[in-house]
């Protein structure tokens, strides 16, 4: 169990948002704890409003008749005393400021306005998330920042410096599968920073993977023991934003962060053992590998699928990414030979069926074979939806059955989705298409396949976890 602060301030009874309205950002922090189900005490605040979306809304924080535990901060930076003030009176023990135009800016009185808001809110033991900052996504509490984010759970948890980049992460992550712990977005920093939420996370039974997505560092040696401790317990994925010259002049303006140079960033994720990304799509292609594989130490994949050119740049893209691609065993060849295959002396890894002539047998019988094989520690195999224009082959089960899933539970299976054919002038066939393959992903979520865009990303995802759990040994 977690005995860090932010446990018992991530479980509130009621919540508060000041600045609340029916439309605009003040209102979108109501609709999405209405949406996700927030089950206690929801309370509107604006002095404009009898009401806001159905609830009774109030002048003040200190209007409230019950507790208020939480309070989100939709207001401008001039009101934020006040308001502090108001929840010092009703025992408010958590605020998130999303609230901006403070320290970012460059300006020292909104500087120093921001000193004295923690100033107050110290003194009266009220913790701070934000300044300029989306908040917090904590489905198992009800609790999101924007709507249509997913209900359910799952292990994954994530701070991120950016609003912008949490709700990138969280919404591509989405699409992939994953789902989240706790998601918070912490701006400024002014209070808790992003060693606390390391040490949090750390030590939270309900997050198995940590991201993080920061653009500066408060205190640099925390920092590095932080991570290194995280990283000890748990795989962490870290992005870093202002790696460069202009992207370190840009953090400046964004959170009033100061970042380092590339080189130190770099030699200190390395001390760390952390997983260091480039950018978003890579921090959520990796995140999917943690999430839907085994441990895997090993790295000698089985390539299905494909044909000619494509077989032939997969292998090299594997490659490149640290996977062994092995030759195809002898024993799968004689197999395939006493089955009648036609292209058992042919065949070969990757599995290259362009000669194959449309005879799915053949992709079937191989992969099989494949993920019996103990020289084989995974299979990547190519997907797509149905390539005929037969109606008969617009049917989910059977396009299903071309990948022998039910025939290779022993072997870890990742998918890569291959581009959409183009039909000329059948708009009527692509739309089944489009169905089929949403289908497809659905079904492959459901039963815990990791999905990929392209050979490369799933190459150098799978390739960069076995690297994390070989060097764990």
């Amino acid at each position: 169990m977690s005995t860090h602060p932010l446990e018992e301030l991530l479980h509130p009874r009621s919540i508060a948002v000041v600045g609340a309205s029916s439309s605009g950002r003040g209102g979108g922090f109501v609709n999405p704890l209405l949406e996700q189900g927030f089950k206690g005490a929801l309370y509107p605040v604006n002095p404009k409003y009898t009401e806001v979306l159905g609830l009774k809304a109030y002048g003040r924080v200190r209007d409230i008749p019950g507790p208020v535990d939480f309070v989100i901060s939709s207001i401008p930076a001039a009101g934020v005393l006040q308001m502090i003030a108001d929840c010092a009176e009703k025992g408010v023990k958590l605020i998130h400021l999303f609230t901006a135009r403070f320290s970012e800016t460059g300006r020292k009185d909104a500087a120093e306005l921001e000193q004295e808001i923690l100033r107050q809110a110290k003194k009266a033991g009220i913790r701070l998330i934000g300044p300029n900052c989306m908040g917090v996504y904590y489905p198992a509490e009800g609790i999101a920042f924007n709507e249509g984010m997913p209900k359910e759970s799952g292990p994954v948890g994530l701070a991120s410096q950016s609003g912008q980049a949490v709700g990138e992460i969280t919404g591509n992550a989405a699409q992939r599968g994953l789902r989240f712990s706790k998601a918070i977005s912490y701006g400024n920093a002014l209070d808790f920073n992003e060693c606390d939420y390391l040490e949090y996370f750390t030590q939270d039974p309900e997050t198995k993977l940590i991201l993080l997505y920061i653009e500066g560092v408060r205190d640099g040696p925390r920092f590095l023991k932080t991570l290194r401790a995280a990283a000890s317990v748990k795989p962490v994925i870290v992005l870093k934003g202002g790696r460069g010259e202009a992207g370190t002049r840009a953090t400046a303006s964004h959170t009033a962060s100061l970042a380092g140079s590339r080189e130190i960033w770099n030699a200190v994720v390395n001390q760390a053992g952390v997983i260091n990304v480039t950018d978003i799509d890579e921090m959520v292609d990796i995140a999917t590998a943690f999430q839907f594989l085994p441990e895997m130490r090993r790295a000698n994949v089985g390539v299905v699928g494909g044909s000619g050119g494509s077989s032939v740049m997969a292998a090299d893209l594997c490659e490149e990414a640290g996977l062994n691609v092995i030759p195809l065993p002898d024993e799968v060849r004689q197999e395939l030979k006493k089955q009648g295959n036609a292209i058992w002396d042919w065949i070969g890894n990757p599995a290259d069926f362009s000669i194959s002539m449309g005879d799915e047998s053949s992709a079937d019988a191989v992969t099989k074979l494949m993920a019996r094989h103990p020289n084989f520690d995974f299979i990547i195999t190519f997907v797509s939806g149905p390539w005929r224009r037969d109606p008969e082959s617009f049917s989910l089960e059977k396009h299903l059955a071309r990948y022998s899933l039910n025939d290779i539970a022993n072997k870890p299976v990742v998918m890569v989705f291959q581009d959409r054919p183009r039909y000329p002038g059948n708009s009527d066939d692509m739309a089944e298409y489009d169905k089929i393959v949403e289908q497809m992903k659905v079904k492959f979520i459901q039963d815990g396949y990791p999905m990929y865009p392209n050979i490369k990303r799933a190459a150098s995802a799978v390739s960069k976890m076995i690297s994390y759990y070989k060097k764990r040994g």
